[in-house]
């Protein structure tokens, strides 16, 4: 073969090597393009996931606040205030109406929704305007609240049901966006239960209108009051943080270091256990009068052998024990055989709930598991009680007659202005629903209505919803 040739030879194969080098390049690009596009696929579609879920939760907290809300709004006696939860019912429907129309569901499947919400806030729109102007409610006007009320109580229902399908992923959003009308309208047997059509099936036949104890939450962000005035050294306060847990169960207890909660002040300990050296467990103490701040054990506890009676005195004789005198309990929760109850201090026959200390009892034996304690330290002060200007039966005279009382007492509350009411208190029910209802002692008006909760978990109150 000629030079010449021989070049061209050379040339042809060299050109044959880049190509397939170039044809690989490119495939490796288009491969890697592929599995960047997917990555990105599924991030994108995980995230929008996780946006869906967020307005759906959103949107069951905004249901169950108008629910509450307009439960609270037909036992108050007074228009002002039923006026005022309605527009607190009425915000809440806006923002349950933003959360709706965010998820990927067709709008003709929630009409009816959209129009219950609507309406919450067309009639909070009217009274108020009523009130403002010094009229009263009617009675028919009532009959629409209580009709709203009931309907809001099935919308909560069936949300909380598809609530359920989404955290047991019998319900996808994907699967929703893809079948859209044939997956929303579905009524075959294996459907699933909570879809949209089935909240918008309770307002059918709709027609067109014109709440961790009470006040465990109250604002804190003062010079605490209920604190000693001595001053505790780490090696005092480290005896206390043992009497709390009980020396014969500590193993070791260490210094961790100092801690600052708003204003107060305190040592912070570990502490190993003997017979139960996998768990431990945490304790602050005050350094002003050495007072548990905040505990927390972390053993667990597989059984329930005593009864809440007898948990609810084993932690008043512990507060007792520690220093925390005259307290009365009020409500509780149960989760994971733990028991948290509220303790209100007590003046009299006046429950101080701005005073509040929740305790965890275990109810396999009875071991003190936790506390929080800041409640009580920012507020237990002794009260000047004020004379009454009404008497008990005049204040029940200004309870609704939609509301059955059975008990009374009196109570000092908080209000969101960082003061203080004395109060007749006045639990009640409507329909099936239980409540509290405070009226001022001195200014004979309706200071507060709370919504009582009971479930298995226990009893407690429904404050602050939103």
């Amino acid at each position: 073969m000629s030079i010449k040739g021989k070049l061209k030879d050379f040339k042809h194969r060299l050109t044959d090597r880049h190509m397939y080098t170039i044809v690989s390049l490119v495939l490796i690009g288009v491969l890697l393009w592929g599995v960047y596009q997917n990555r990105r696929a599924t991030d994108y579609k995980n995230q929008l996931n996780s946006q869906y879920n967020r307005m759906f939760f959103d949107l069951t907290d905004n249901v169950n606040n108008v629910e509450s809300l307009l439960a609270k709004s037909l036992m108050s006696a007074s228009s002002v205030k039923t006026s005022e939860t309605l527009q607190e019912a009425w915000a809440q429907s806006n923002m349950a109406q933003m959360n709706i129309i965010q998820l990927p569901i067709s709008q003709q499947y929630l009409d009816g929704t959209s129009k219950f919400l609507t309406q919450v806030g067309d009639l909070a729109f009217v009274l108020n305007e009523q009130t403002n102007k010094g009229q009263g409610i009617s009675d028919e006007q009532y009959d629409n609240i209580k009709m709203m009320y009931d309907y809001s109580k099935q919308v909560n229902d069936n949300v909380k049901a598809m609530q359920e399908e989404l955290f047991s992923g019998r319900i996808k959003w994907n699967t929703i966006e893809k079948k859209g009308k044939a997956f929303i309208g579905n009524n075959e047997e294996n459907a699933p239960g909570g879809t949209f059509a089935d909240i918008n099936k309770s307002f059918e036949d709709f027609p067109t209108l014109i709440y961790d104890g009470p006040f465990s939450d109250h604002i804190t962000e003062v010079d605490p009051v209920g604190l000693k005035n001595k001053e505790v050294t780490q090696e005092e306060a480290q005896e206390i943080a043992l009497q709390f847990f009980g020396k014969d169960r500590v193993e070791k207890i260490e210094f961790f270091g100092h801690i600052q909660e708003d204003t107060v002040q305190s040592y912070t300990f570990d502490v190993t256990f003997k017979e139960e050296q996998n768990y431990i467990g945490t304790i602050d103490i005050t350094k002003q009068g050495g007072h548990p701040l905040w505990a927390l054990s972390s053993r667990p506890v597989y059984q329930a052998l005593i009864g809440m009676d007898q948990a609810k005195q084993i932690g008043k004789d512990f507060l007792t024990q520690m220093g925390f005198e005259e307290m009365a309990d009020t409500y509780y929760t149960v989760n994971g055989n733990v028991a948290t109850i509220n303790y209100a201090a007590k003046q009299g026959e006046y429950i101080l709930y701005p005073d509040l200390i929740k305790l965890q009892v275990a109810l396999d034996n009875g071991d003190i598991m936790g506390i929080e304690s800041k409640g009580y330290l920012f507020a237990h002060k002794e009260r000047d009680i004020p004379e009454a200007s009404i008497s008990i039966e005049e204040a029940r005279s200004k309870i609704s007659n939609r509301v059955a009382v059975s008990s009374e007492g009196y109570a000092v509350i908080p209000t969101p202005f960082k003061t203080e009411v004395f109060t007749y208190e006045f639990k009640g029910k409507l329909d099936e629903q239980d409540c509290l209802i405070y009226i001022g002692i001195t200014t004979g008006e309706e200071e507060e209505i709370l919504l009582i909760i009971n479930s298995e978990q226990g009893t407690l109150t429904m404050e602050e919803l939103y």
